[in-house]
C-alpha cells in the first residue's frame, strides 16, 4: 500500500501541476502570512493530522496550530491557525480543505448513525464503499464518528456474497471452502433470507450478514440464530437509513453496516481564511 506521503505527494502533483500560476503572479515569495481554518456548521472534525501533513510536504516553514481534535464536535467557529509564507499557504490550501472537508463529512454522518441507533449492544459498522486510495483515511473518520470499521480489504476476513455462493454451488459448499482455505480467518456469509440464514448457520459461518430483510424479518432471523447456533454473530445491512435504526437495534442484530457512512457522507462547510496584515 502507497504510504501517506506518497498519496499526497501524488495528490500535490496532481493540483500543482508545473507551479501554482495565480500564486506566483500575486503574491511575492517572501511575504508571510496568517490564516485560520473556520468551521462553518456542526459537525464532527476529522483529518487534522493529514491537513496539517499537506502543509508540510508543501513548505517545513508552514506552522499549524489545533485548538480542536479529531472526533471532538463543534458547532461552528475557528479550530486552528496556520502561520508561514503566504505562497505556500495559498498553494496547499485546497487539499487540505478537500480532505478536511471529506473526513469530517464522514465522522458526522457517522456520529448521525450512532446516535439514531442508540443506546445498546449493537455496533456500527463501516464497508468497503470508500474512496480508492483513502480507505484508511475514512475507516479512521469512522472511528472518529464512534463507528467500528468491518474489513481493511479482502485480505482481513472473508465475507461470501450472492456472487460468491452463486460461483460455489451454494451457501454450505461456499462456506466449507472458505474453512478449508483459510482456517485463520473468521467466516462471514452474506445470505437473503431465513432458509439461508439457517444454512449458513449449520454449516459453520462464524458471522451471518441479513442481506436487506424487513425488520420483522430480523427478528426472526435473531430467534432462528438463537435456536440453533446462539454463539454466532448477526449483521443487518441494506436500507439503513437513520428513522430505521432503532428498530434494527430492537430487532437483536449484533452490527448494522451502512456504505452510506463513506459513500453519501456530504463534506462538512470548511474554510480557509487569511488574516489582514495587521491583525496578530
Amino acid at each position: 500500500m502507497l504510504s501517506l506521503d506518497d498519496r499526497l505527494h501524488a495528490a500535490l502533483a496532481e493540483d500543482i501541476g508545473r507551479g501554482d500560476a495565480t500564486t506566483r503572479a500575486t503574491i511575492p515569495a517572501h511575504q508571510p502570512a496568517r490564516a485560520e481554518f473556520l468551521l462553518k456548521e456542526p459537525g464532527v472534525l476529522s483529518g487534522l493530522g493529514v491537513a496539517a501533513r499537506v502543509f508540510a510536504l508543501v513548505d517545513e516553514r508552514v506552522s499549524v496550530t489545533w485548538t480542536a481534535r479529531d472526533g471532538e464536535a463543534r458547532e461552528r467557529g475557528v479550530f486552528g491557525t496556520l502561520v508561514g509564507p503566504a505562497r505556500s499557504l495559498l498553494t496547499g490550501e485546497r487539499l487540505a480543505l478537500n480532505l478536511l472537508q471529506r473526513l469530517s463529512g464522514v465522522a458526522t454522518q457517522t456520529r448521525r448513525y450512532v446516535d439514531a441507533l442508540g443506546e445498546g449492544h449493537t455496533r456500527l459498522l463501516d464497508t468497503r464503499k470508500t474512496t480508492p486510495l483513502w480507505r484508511d483515511l475514512e475507516k479512521q473518520a469512522v472511528r472518529h464518528g464512534g463507528g467500528f470499521n468491518h474489513r481493511a480489504g479482502l485480505d482481513d476476513g472473508i465475507l461470501i456474497k450472492d456472487n460468491h455462493v452463486a460461483a460455489a454451488g451454494g451457501i454450505a459448499e461456499a462456506i466449507r471452502r472458505a474453512r478449508e482455505y483459510a482456517y485463520l480467518l473468521k467466516v462471514e456469509c452474506e445470505v437473503p433470507d431465513l432458509p439461508g440464514l439457517d444454512e449458513a448457520l449449520r454449516a459453520g459461518a462464524d458471522r451471518v450478514l441479513l442481506d436487506n430483510m424487513s425488520d420483522a424479518l430480523l427478528a426472526e432471523a435473531v430467534a432462528l440464530r438463537d435456536r440453533v447456533a446462539p454463539h454466532v454473530t448477526l449483521e443487518a445491512s441494506g436500507n439503513m437509513t437513520l428513522a430505521r435504526l432503532p428498530r434494527v437495534r430492537e430487532s437483536g442484530v449484533d452490527f448494522v453496516s451502512a456504505g452510506a457512512l463513506t459513500h453519501s457522507a456530504p463534506a462538512l462547510d470548511i474554510s480557509l481564511n487569511f488574516l489582514p496584515k495587521d491583525q496578530p
